[in-house]
């Protein structure tokens, strides 16, 4: 249940993430709009997942799948194409999300 609750919140930070480059500095309002609410579930969210695991744990799952897949949306949907330095970061990100989940006892598997 924590990792449905958390994957909640990590969809809705990069729903948050997305729309606040849409809103141009906060001038168009309605991308704006979303980006708050947002934010204010996805925040909801992770900390209903705190209820089940661990502060740094959750924190690091949600901003680290968080990263990754904004990435994904910035590569799709805004056509940013990162450079090597940039992939390698990320698949070092990855690699840290990967250790948490697969080796962690603190994670409550």
């Amino acid at each position: 249940m924590a990792y449905a609750v958390l994957t909640v919140a990590i969809v809705f930070e990069v729903i948050g993430t997305s729309l606040l480059m849409l809103s141009q500095q906060f001038t168009r309002v309605w991308p704006t709009v979303g980006m708050a609410v947002a934010y204010l579930v996805s925040f909801y969210f992770l900390s209903q997942a705190l209820k089940f695991l661990p502060l740094g744990i959750a924190y690091a799952l949600w901003s680290g799948l968080g990263i990754i897949l904004t990435l994904g949306v910035g590569i799709f949907v805004f056509r940013q194409i990162p450079d090597l330095p940039a992939v390698v970061g990320v698949a070092l990100i990855l690699a840290g999300v990967v250790v948490i989940n697969g080796f962690s006892r603190t994670t409550g598997h």
